[in-house]
C-alpha cells in the first residue's frame, strides 16, 4: 500500500485547495500548491495513492508470511520516458535515484521469428529502413518498399492514424513487424486507433518540415537527449508515490483515502463545496479534479472517451540460470495478428503454439539493481519475468501461473514449465486502462480543456487528458497547478 489512510478532516471544513484523485497527476497538482504555502487537502477514493503506479512484494511461497524475505518489484509503471523535462525534475526533486536501464535491446516475437528490435527508431518506426537490423526485421521486399519514403512527394502520405501514416510511407512490412508490436505494447489499441500527435509527439511537424518519414525520425531522435528514451528508479517507480506523499505532508498537506465524492457544488461565496460520503463536506475556493467521474459532476458530461482495456500482470520469480545472459534482452514484444481481431474475439484463439501475452519484461535483466536484490534474496540464477495480457479488441484471459510460464518460455526460448523453477509470483489487475488516444479523442479534449478554462477556481488533470505515460502526466499537472495558482 502506498499510503495509510489519514484522520478523518473534520465534518464541515474549509481549505485553500482540494485535490481529487491521488494518482501521480493529484499528487504532483498537490505538491506543487503546498510548495506555495496553501493549506491543501487530497482525497481518494480508494484504500491507496498512487493509481497505475504501484508496487508489490514478490516472495516463495513458505516466505509469505514473512515480508522481509521477499523483493519489493513494481506491478504498474516501471519507467518514465525522458522526453520533456517535468517528470525528470520531479524525480529529482524528490530525492530519488535515477537509472538507465541495461544496454541490450528488446526483441520482436512474430509467429514467423524473433529478431532484435532495430535501434535508432520512434515506436518501432526506424529512422533508416536500409540499415542492417531493420533489413533483418523486413527482409529485403519490406526494405525496398520502405526505401520508396526517400523518393515520395512528402503529399503521398495518409495522416489519420499512426497505421495510415506509416503504412502510406514505409509499407505493411515495417508497419505490421516493428510497429505494431511497440506502439500496441505501449497503448493497448491498434495502430488505426493512435492518434500520430499523441503518440509521437513532433512527429508529424518534422514530416513536413523533412519531408520524409525517416528523415523525421532520425531529427527527432537527434534532438534527443542521449542515451537510453526511459529511465527508472533504483528500488522501482512505485517510490515515486510514497515520495510524493511523504513531500506533501512534510509541507503541511492532508491526505485522505477512502473519501468518496459523491456530490460537487458551489456556494454563493463562489467556493466549492464536496459532499464526501459519509464524511460530511469540504469546501475550497480552488478545485483540482483528476478522475473522469467527479468531472462529469462539476462539468456535465466531458469527452466521449474510448473504451479501454483491461491489463492484466503475472510477475514470476524464476529459477532459471539459462536466463543469466539474457538472451532476448530486455524483454519481448509480441506482434499483434495481421488484421487485428474482431471485437468479440478472445485471445485464446490467437492457437495453442502462440503466446497470449502482448509482451514480456525480463525485470532482472533490464534493472541491474533488481538484479543485484533478487541475488541477495533468493540466491543466483533467479530471475523476474514480467507477462502484460490484454489488448483491445480482445478479452483479457485469466492466467494461471502455468500459463504464464508457458508463454515466457515461447518468448524467452528457455523452458520455464518444469517442476520448481517458479518459485514465487505476483497477479495485478488494471481494469478499463486509458482510452487509446484516438483522433477524435484528442479534439474533444482540446475542447473540453477549453471549457475548464473558463471556470474560476478550477483545473482538471490526470492521465485520461494527459495521455499514457508519466512524463504526459507530470508535466499536465505541472500546468495545471500553475494556471490555479495564476487566478
Amino acid at each position: 500500500m502506498n499510503h495509510v489512510p489519514s484522520p478523518r478532516p473534520p465534518a464541515e471544513t474549509v481549505w485553500d485547495a482540494v485535490v481529487v484523485g491521488a494518482g501521480v497527476a493529484g499528487l504532483t497538482t498537490a505538491l506543487r500548491l503546498t510548495q506555495r504555502g496553501l493549506r491543501v487537502l487530497v482525497v481518494e477514493a480508494e484504500s491507496r495513492c498512487g493509481g497505475p503506479v504501484a508496487g508489490g512484494t514478490l516472495t516463495r511461497p513458505a516466505a509469505r508470511r514473512r515480508p522481509e524475505a521477499g523483493t519489493e518489484i513494481d506491478v504498474g509503471a516501471e519507467s518514465f520516458a525522458v522526453r520533456g523535462r517535468a517528470i525528470g525534475a520531479l524525480v529529482s526533486e524528490l530525492g530519488l535515484e535515477v537509472v538507465e536501464p541495461a544496454g541490450g535491446t528488446a526483441w520482436i516475437h512474430t509467429p514467423e521469428t524473433d529478431f532484435p528490435l532495430p535501434a535508432a527508431g520512434i515506436l518501432g518506426i526506424p529512422a533508416n529502413p536500409g540499415a542492417d537490423d531493420v533489413r533483418r526485421a523486413i527482409g529485403w521486399r519490406g526494405t525496398v518498399r520502405a526505401a520508396r519514403d526517400r523518393t515520395m512527394p512528402a503529399e503521398v502520405v495518409d495522416t489519420r492514424s499512426l497505421d495510415a501514416f506509416v503504412r502510406s510511407r514505409y509499407g505493411d512490412r515495417v508497419t505490421d513487424r516493428l510497429v505494431a508490436p511497440v506502439a500496441t505494447g505501449v497503448h493497448s489499441a491498434p495502430l488505426s486507433a493512435l492518434d500520430v500527435d499523441a503518440v509521437a509527439p513532433g512527429l508529424l511537424e518534422a514530416y513536413w518540415r523533412e519531408e520524409s518519414l525517416g528523415k523525421a525520425v532520425a531529427s527527432l531522435r537527434a534532438a534527443a537527449p542521449a542515451g537510453s528514451a526511459v529511465r527508472g528508479v533504483v528500488g522501482g517507480m512505485h517510490l515515486l508515490v510514497r515520495a510524493l506523499v511523504d513531500a506533501i505532508t512534510a509541507a503541511g498537506g492532508t491526505i485522505q483515502t477512502d473519501a468518496d465524492v459523491i456530490d460537487v457544488s458551489r456556494d454563493h461565496h463562489e467556493r466549492w463545496v464536496l459532499s464526501l460520503a459519509g464524511a460530511g463536506r469540504i469546501r475550497t475556493p480552488r478545485l483540482v479534479v483528476t478522475t473522469p467521474g467527479v468531472a462529469e459532476r462539476v462539468l456535465g458530461a466531458g469527452p466521449q472517451r474510448p473504451k479501454g482495456t483491461d491489463i492484466r500482470l503475472v510477475s514470476l520469480l524464476v529459477n532459471a540460470p539459462a536466463l543469466d545472459d539474457a538472451p532476448r534482452g530486455t524483454g519481448v514484444l509480441v506482434a499483434p495478428p495481421a488484421g487485428g481481431l474482431p471485437e468479440t474475439a478472445s485471445t485464446a484463439a490467437l492457437g495453442s503454439g502462440e503466446p497470449r501475452a502482448k509482451a514480456l519484461t525480463h525485470a532482472t535483466a533490464k534493472w541491474p539493481w533488481l538484479a543485484e536484490r533478487v541475488r541477495e534474496t533468493f540466491g543466483e540464477g533467479r530471475h523476474v519475468v514480467r507477462l502484460s495480457y490484454g489488448r483491445l479488441g480482445t478479452r483479457t484471459p485469466k492466467v494461471t501461473v502455468e500459463e504464464a510460464a508457458s508463454d515466457a518460455s515461447i518468448l524467452l526460448g528457455t523452458d520455464l514449465t518444469k517442476h520448481d523453477v517458479v518459485e514465487g509470483r505476483l497477479k495485478t489487475r488494471w481494469k478499463g486502462t486509458l482510452p487509446p488516444p484516438t483522433p477524435g479523442y484528442r479534439e474533444a479534449v482540446s475542447a473540453y480543456a477549453g471549457r475548464v478554462d473558463a471556470i474560476s477556481g478550477l483545473v482538471v488533470t490526470g492521465s485520461w487528458l494527459a495521455g499514457t505515460g508519466l512524463a504526459n502526466v507530470v508535466a499536465h499537472a505541472d500546468e495545471a497547478a500553475d494556471r490555479l495558482l495564476a487566478e
